[in-house]
């Protein structure tokens, strides 16, 4: 095998990162906003979008690896927006396929059950086929009982839309105990609101990564963000590096968090 310099000048660099970002403290729950397929498979030549997705695919199940071995144990990922559900049919069709057998694979990975990873979709699934939501429903189902992992996947998912589910549950809810209007209006507050959130049961983001250079958060997880900190990477999603998710790791312990003091 030919000396390449830069290979070794990357292996030494990431592991130098590693070390640094080893001695601090890491972000319990990580969000991944997967940006960029499409714009790579254009990069790359190749006439099919979708398979900037099977690459971002691919990638997804390296980087997950990448946080399993940092211990960092709740990630959220943003694979399909309420928006997104209005791309053109060919390829819209072809991503929830691609959703749909990922998903299905997630349910029988022996990885998955051997490392007690439990599953979970968030988003407004009643927008997505009958057998993704099948599927979904399969992989939630035989990971429930897990709980050294948590992956949870915002699919049909909007931050605006997840806030007033809430706010229309917490009604409901009030409604179904005979409470008075005006005792409902005094129990509406942030608190009360966030226990009816899709993700209730988990801490809210320390940290938010979204790769292909864009700049705002397309609406992903906005109540669970309020003081979550934010790092944008230039790389597209399937080109995203160790090197890269480090880096990101160390900014943000680099960084003091106020929460709003």
């Amino acid at each position: 095998m030919p000396f390449d310099p830069i290979s070794l000048l990357y292996q030494f660099y990431e592991r130098r990162l590693l070390r640094e970002v080893r001695r601090g403290a890491l972000p319990r729950h990580i969000g991944l906003i997967l940006d960029g397929n499409r714009r790579y498979a254009q990069e790359l030549g190749l006439s099919d979008p979708l398979e900037g997705h099977r690459l971002g695919a691919d990638k997804l199940e390296q980087v997950l690896d990448w946080l399993e071995h940092l211990h960092i144990r709740i990630i959220t990922i943003y694979v399909l927006s309420t928006e997104n559900l209005s791309r053109p049919h060919r390829e819209l069709d072809g991503l929830l396929r691609l959703i749909e057998a990922k998903m299905r694979a997630v349910a029988v990975d022996p990885k998955i059950h051997r490392k007690g990873v439990r599953v979970r979709a968030v988003g407004q699934l009643e927008l997505l086929p009958t057998s993704l939501q099948e599927a979904i429903a399969h992989a939630q189902e035989t990971t429930q009982v897990y709980s050294n992992f948590f992956l949870n996947i915002a699919v049909g998912y909007g931050g605006r839309q997840e806030i007033a589910d809430a706010v229309r549950q917490l009604l409901k809810d009030r409604a179904r105990r005979g409470m008075p209007l005006t005792q409902v209006a005094d129990e509406i507050t942030p608190e009360e609101i966030g226990k009816y959130l899709y993700m209730y049961d988990l801490p809210d983001p320390d940290l938010i990564i979204r790769t292909s250079g864009e700049v705002r958060l397309s609406g992903f997880l906005l109540w669970q963000s309020a003081y979550s900190e934010f790092y944008f990477c230039d790389a597209y999603w399937p080109a995203f590096r160790k090197i890269d998710l480090l880096r990101a790791i160390r900014n943000y312990q680099q960084r003091r968090r106020r929460f709003g003091t």
